[in-house]
């Protein structure tokens, strides 16, 4: 069975890094407890394109459309399965809206509108 991995990408802005990753822990904890198999919340520190084969890669930074008071984050939970990662989900989603419930104002410190999201079966795996 090939693993499945959701994939995100998202803009912090850089005084809201520590509310991030305080949010990102209590999702790591979260994730993990319903059964995901690996948890990666990833802070860009180099993302300044390399030449490659006489061309230059599109940075993260212009991708995203982030600023200089902006960092990109690079995340990624790992599942057994796309099967697995839908049951997970659903546990995760249930748990969160349970906690939602009179929070309605509850800010986020990042623009959803601006986050990446997909879900990726593994092909090649080492």
């Amino acid at each position: 069975m090939t693993k499945y991995i959701d994939g995100f990408v998202l803009v912090v802005p850089k005084d809201k890094t520590e509310e991030y990753k305080k949010m990102a822990e209590e999702g790591r904890d979260m994730w993990m407890r319903h059964g995901a198999l690996e948890y990666y919340e990833s802070r860009g520190n180099d993302l300044v394109p390399q030449e490659m084969g006489g061309e230059k890669a599109r940075a993260f930074t212009e991708m995203a459309g982030a600023n200089s008071d902006e960092t990109v984050w690079f995340s990624f939970i790992i599942f057994k399965s796309k099967e697995h990662r839908d049951e997970v989900n659903a546990k995760v989603i249930e748990e969160m809206d349970k906690q939602m419930e009179g929070h309605e104002d509850m800010s986020i410190s990042f623009d959803m509108k601006r986050m990446a999201y997909g879900g990726f079966q593994v092909e090649v795996e080492g």
